[in-house]
């Protein structure tokens, strides 16, 4: 049910009945008779209202029965006796009673508002609209069925409607909390976020304690890829109790997607002392500290989640993760043997039983127990992807080329067999079927983020189709805007087309999501020379030779700067 509806539903009651003014006959009150059935059904109102006070509604619709039999032609008893039908979840009878009243007295605004909301409910919106439109003409002043109304019209994508009635009524009310809200959430559905966002601050500036707003100006920020202001934003409302929940995990989150992981563990801490979440936020906590190499306290918090649960097969994986991240490939070993087959884990703990045994020099142990496990589940592609690797890995690319084409049929609608082709394809110097195989990647994904990074940036080492490209790496950072390697990819493709100050602007930022990888470093060094800031680029190719100190390509580079020059 809308939140406004919510809001109508409680204050549209029989209760506001008796501000709209008595029963009213329309027979004229002259001879006694007629003046005691008035009085008559103006007191057993009164009782009835009274009893729905007390939520006793078979006496309330008694009671109302009684004073309609009195005065039959009342518009404001058939709207009474409407609401509280509605009470009750007898829809509609109350609309039959709300039609009723309209009949009887097309000037009363009640019946149409109640029959508007009704028809909203329902999904009715287009009959909504035409009640309402009637409920604001009757009394402009009155702000309840301009909200509605709205609502409805929002949902009939009338957009522009729904702006002008809502600026009709902050003509009317310029301190109306509720104007200022709704033109912030139908900017927000028309997808016009910094609009949306300067009607949400205004809603906050009258009231500040508005936290809903707050929410859906965070959301609007994120929308804008603004993710700074959105979680300062977010961290402002964190203390608001009705939301705290919801506030603390799209927090957590947006630190988490930001790699913000030291926040996003604070955060985390207090929605576990806060009793929020329950194991899965322990789970995230243990999941950041193998994220951040803190592998005891990661291994803490996992064993402690699988002594309250024993079957916790998901957990005990992340355990053994967190042994072989510290490198105790023995207890890693021995958490992954734990995890029985059939288990959402085990697939992936063969994959880590494997990669353990070629660690250990025990290659032909790794092969047979990946082969033994495809014996079993011939169906489960993750088996043979991690034969692949293993291959690979040992300095086989030829044969996992191989194991992977001979299953091409098998797998031929899933796209990560075609990924992996892809790659190995690649690696092997097959350039053109390497990126047939991405395309058909892309056909089975189109959103595969990977895919059109990887099409993007080969397309862009080539000097080929950079148009082409460019539209690639769009779409994958829209997929994944905080993805550093993306961006740099992006950033390249831009370089290529000699657009050097939008190549800048994404290496830039790809520097900073991943500021250990020397070859995004060495591209940002590269477009700050092509910009002729011989400062930033030495700069910059030092940092990326301090990370990998064997490439001659830096060296070269760096030299060459200080020689042409002069710089330091």
């Amino acid at each position: 049910m809308p939140f406004l509806l919510i809001i109508l539903l409680c204050t549209l009651s029989i209760s506001s009945c008796a501000t709209a003014g008595s029963p009213v006959s329309t027979q004229t009150v002259s001879s006694p008779a007629v003046q005691d059935d008035h009085a008559r059904a103006l007191y057993l109102y009164s009782r009835a209202r009274l009893a729905t006070h007390e939520s006793d509604y078979p006496t309330a619709l008694t009671l109302l029965r009684e004073a309609m039999e009195l005065e039959p032609s009342s518009a404001f008893l058939q709207t009474a006796m409407g609401e509280i039908k509605l009470k009750i979840g007898q829809a509609q009878e109350a609309l039959e009673y709300f039609n009723k009243a309209i009949q009887l007295d097309p000037e009363a605004r009640e019946p149409y508002l109640m029959a508007g909301v009704l028809m909203a409910s329902a999904g009715r919106d287009q009959e909504a609209v035409e009640l309402l439109r009637k409920a604001v003409k009757l009394d402009p002043t009155k702000e309840d069925a301009y909200l509605q109304l709205v609502i409805s019209l929002t949902r009939l994508f009338e957009y522009e409607e729904a702006v002008n009635t809502l600026k009709s009524l902050v003509k009317l009310k310029p301190d109306s909390v509720l104007a200022y809200y709704y033109l912030g959430r139908t900017y927000s559905q028309m997808k016009l976020y910094r609009e949306a966002i300067g009607f949400y601050k205004k809603t906050l500036e009258i009231r500040p304690d508005f936290s809903q707003a707050a929410i859906d100006m965070a959301a609007s920020y994120e929308a804008l890829g603004d993710y700074p202001q959105a979680i300062e934003v977010y961290r402002s409302i964190l203390d608001e109790d009705e939301n705290r929940a919801v506030v603390l995990q799209r927090l957590i989150q947006l630190l988490i997607q930001q790699r913000r992981f030291d926040e996003a563990l604070e955060y985390l801490e207090v929605a576990a002392q806060s009793g929020l979440g329950g194991q899965e936020t322990l789970r995230k906590i243990g999941l950041i500290h193998i994220e951040l190499e803190q592998y005891d306290q990661a291994i803490a918090v996992f064993t402690d989640l699988l002594q309250k649960d024993p079957a916790a097969h998901p957990i005990r994986l992340y355990l053994g993760i967190a042994y072989e991240e510290k490198g105790d490939l023995d207890r890693a070993y021995a958490e992954f043997e734990k995890i029985p087959q059939g288990s959402p884990a085990y697939l992936e703990a063969i994959g880590h039983i494997a990669f353990i045994l070629q660690e250990k020099g025990e290659t032909a142990s790794a092969e047979k127990i990946l082969k033994d496990a495809i014996a079993v589940d011939p169906r489960s592609i993750e088996l043979y992807l991690y034969l692949a690797s293993l291959y690979e890995t040992v300095g086989k690319p030829e044969a996992a080329l191989d194991l992977l084409k001979k299953e091409n049929t098998r797998f031929a609608d899933d796209p990560r067999l075609h990924f992996r082709l892809g790659v190995l394809m690649d690696k092997l110097g097959h350039k053109q079927e390497s990126m047939a195989e991405m395309k058909q990647v892309l056909k089975l994904n189109p959103k595969d983020a990977q895919a059109l990074n990887f099409l993007g940036y080969s397309y862009a080492e080539l000097g080929e189709n950079l148009d082409e490209a460019l539209e690639y790496l769009k779409q994958a950072v829209e997929i994944r805007p905080n993805d550093g390697f993306i961006l740099d990819s992006l950033g390249w493709v831009y370089f290529k087309m000699k657009n050097f100050d939008q190549a800048v602007r994404y290496l830039e930022e790809a520097s900073r999501l991943a500021d250990d990888d020397s070859t995004i470093l060495e591209h940002l060094g590269d477009a700050y020379l092509a910009r002729r800031e011989y400062k930033e680029a030495l700069k910059t190719y030092k940092r990326a030779l301090e990370i990998d100190p064997d490439r001659k390509e830096l060296s070269d580079k760096i030299r060459r700067i200080k020689g042409e020059h002069g710089e330091r």
